[in-house]
């Protein structure tokens, strides 16, 4: 394979603003408001019928905006291939400070964070009608956990659903090495990369790994090493082409969602999945190709750059509390016109608004703790 490219001033630039955007968006991702508002790529809505509303918040969170995660995998690969010429030890010495410490961090901490909130009454309700931390009928709530429940909630099942992505992203740089020896065969990665779409196609996880991160993750790794200029599309990936699919999909799904099911029965299940990954892919096209100017013209704004600091806090900080907070804003907002559409916009901002604050004040009061909880990320240069 030829050897893996430099990392050009724009392209860093670029990988910046697509992170902290990624985390943007999945605080509003999260923050769906109609149930069931856990998403799988052939949820049905069935709180609310098919509206200006739930046709939005439904084509944004299980449609558009899912392009971000298959995004950050790439982003990660290629990052990590691109420094192949440090010991692969010595690198997974750094990944255990970076991913597997903030992840057992901020699980720890938001269970005992979520342990005072059921001390008091109010927030203990919300925490019930949410069904956060239930196991079983005589489980509901970490006050009712025995020891073992508590390991399983701290180490592999954490409160904070959204870590998920740190120990997936820990276990691919773990196995890296055959990774890149599957990548770089000229006959083998071809079989490689068709078996990892097929996990991907199915939603099927290996042992410690989910598909989606295999595959993306793995992509990013090959364009690396074969020295793709990932900044010029080839003709076949102009970007405004792929924007049409993309939205013309996630139209199309969001669309089946609520109509879908009376005209094609259960057969609508495997449709909606196709268009989801088409969905995602087109979107993945067409947000890198296509957003150059966007980035060029937020990166060049210093409070813009400020704010991307905080892609990690914002990421670790917005769940499960925007999930835990969606019935009592729609609560606080029946009296408005929509309070579906006012939750879904400004719970996921006064989130985002939370986590910039409090991570400021904690970078500035103590740059150590915050340096440790974020894993050296949104640091000041000195």
């Amino acid at each position: 394979m030829q050897h893996p490219p430099t990392l050009s001033p724009f392209l860093s630039r670029k990988f910046r603003f697509w992170s902290f955007v990624s985390m943007v968006l999945l605080v509003f991702v999260h923050g769906y408001t109609v149930e069931p508002r856990y998403l799988q790529p052939w949820t049905l809505p069935q709180e609310l019928p098919l509206g200006l509303t739930s046709f939005t918040e439904y084509l944004l969170s299980n449609g558009l905006l899912r392009f971000r995660i298959p995004m950050l995998f790439a982003i990660s690969g290629y990052l990590f291939a691109l420094h192949d010429a440090q010991p692969h030890g010595q690198r997974l010495q750094k990944r255990v400070r970076t991913l597997l410490l903030p992840y057992f961090a901020w699980s720890g901490l938001m269970l005992l964070f979520i342990y005072v909130l059921e001390m008091h009454p109010t927030p203990r309700a919300w925490l019930v009608d949410n069904g956060l931390n239930q196991m079983n009928d005589t489980k509901v709530l970490l006050h009712d956990f025995a020891w073992d429940d508590w390991m399983v909630r701290w180490l592999w099942v954490p409160a904070p659903y959204q870590l998920w992505f740190l120990r997936a992203l820990f276990v691919l740089n773990l196995v890296y090495p055959l990774i890149r020896r599957a990548v770089a065969a000229p006959k083998g990665r071809w079989l490689f990369l068709v078996v990892a779409g097929l996990l991907w196609l199915g939603d099927i996880g290996l042992p410690f790994m989910e598909g989606e991160g295999l595959l993306f993750f793995a992509l990013g790794v090959w364009l690396c090493k074969a020295g793709v200029d990932v900044q010029v599309p080839p003709p076949w990936l102009r970007p405004w082409r792929w924007a049409l699919l993309w939205l013309a999909t996630g139209c199309a799904k969001t669309w089946l969602a609520f109509a879908g099911f009376e005209l094609a029965g259960e057969s609508v299940y495997p449709l909606m999945a196709m268009l989801h990954k088409l969905c995602i892919l087109a979107g993945l096209v067409a947000a890198w190709y296509g957003g150059d100017a966007l980035v060029r013209a937020c990166m060049a704004r210093p409070w813009f750059v400020w704010l991307s600091a905080f892609s990690f806090f914002i990421y670790a900080t917005h769940a499960p509390m925007v999930a835990v907070l969606i019935n009592p804003t729609l609560r606080a907002l029946d009296h408005w016109p929509d309070p579906h559409l006012a939750t879904y916009l400004l719970l996921p901002l006064g989130l985002i608004a939370v986590a910039v604050l409090l991570g400021a004040v904690l970078r500035s009061v103590s740059p150590t703790v915050y340096g440790w909880l974020t894993g050296g990320r949104g640091m000041p240069r000195t």
